[in-house]
């Protein structure tokens, strides 16, 4: 929002309020955030201000322990297998849902993205007790069968708000030209939605990455991600390491929202928006 050279006074005295008001906001939320980041580098045993001094000992014992490495580990496997799955099926969901119309479709398209609306407890515990049917408890595979649900909803609608901006002649134009239907998607329609492809598969990765309510229910010691060794951590042994490796997500998050933007004006300038 930008204020108007003409505007007059009070509207020039309500804008700058409103910008207040959010950069109150802001600090408000960013501020326990930033509040971390000091402490992964106390020198004290002990996550207090003020800090004793300056160390890296704990981001040394983080990337030392076997523990918090394989929790490590094992998030990225899982946020990975699971956003390349959730990608797929979800940009599947969204080309059908587009392509066609037909009675029903907007239920299904309430079912797809039905996970973030339902409180995740209690998709947790319904994942719970079908996948222990399944003999999917315990396991990686269970765990990024549960994420990649979780994460569809996303790609579901960062594609579907990509393919409003389709010609559909396109495809008509490379079917009429001989293209079957797998070539058109791959050289037409893949290519003008790809960024909206990517920004889901990224918030489906970032879905998965901090995600720690359905790991508690759904994997045991083994299986541990990262935000679940963090949980046990806090609740074990409460020591500066989970505020590096809470950096250290923090870090990973960053490098997310900056590919999403950039990926967001690049779908901008192939628009003609910019």
């Amino acid at each position: 929002m930008r204020l108007p050279p003409y505007a007059s006074w009070p509207q020039r005295l309500g804008y700058w309020f409103f910008l207040g008001f959010c950069g109150l906001v802001l600090i408000f939320l960013v501020a326990p955030l930033v509040a971390i980041v000091p402490l992964s580098f106390n020198q004290s045993s002990y996550l207090t201000y003020p800090m004793s001094g300056l160390s890296m000992r704990w981001y040394e014992a983080f990337f030392a322990s076997s523990t918090w490495q394989l929790s490590v580990r094992n998030t990225f496997i899982v946020g990975t297998c699971a956003a390349i799955l959730a990608t797929v099926l979800g940009t599947m969901a969204s080309l059908g849902l587009a392509r066609t119309s037909f009675p029903g479709s907007r239920l299904i398209m309430a079912l797809a993205i039905s996970p973030m609306v339902v409180p995740l407890v209690i998709t947790a515990l319904g994942m719970f007790f079908f996948f222990a049917r399944l003999g999917l408890t315990n396991s990686l595979t269970g765990l990024i069968v549960a994420h990649a649900a979780l994460g569809i909803p996303f790609v579901v609608i960062t594609v579907s708000a990509t393919l409003q901006g389709l010609d559909a002649n396109l495809p008509r134009a490379a079917a009429s030209l001989g293209a079957g239907p797998l070539y058109a998607f791959r050289r037409v329609t893949l290519p003008v939605i790809a960024p909206g492809v990517i920004v889901g598969g990224l918030f489906a990765f970032a879905t998965s990455f901090d995600e720690v309510v359905v790991a508690i229910f759904l994997v045991g010691p083994g299986q541990r991600t990262l935000p679940r060794q963090m949980f046990s951590g806090i609740r074990e042994n409460l020591d500066p390491t989970i505020a590096a490796a809470a950096t250290f997500m923090m870090l990973i998050s960053i490098l997310l929202l900056l590919a999403v933007e950039l990926l967001r004006r690049r779908s901008d300038r192939m628009r003609g928006l910019r």
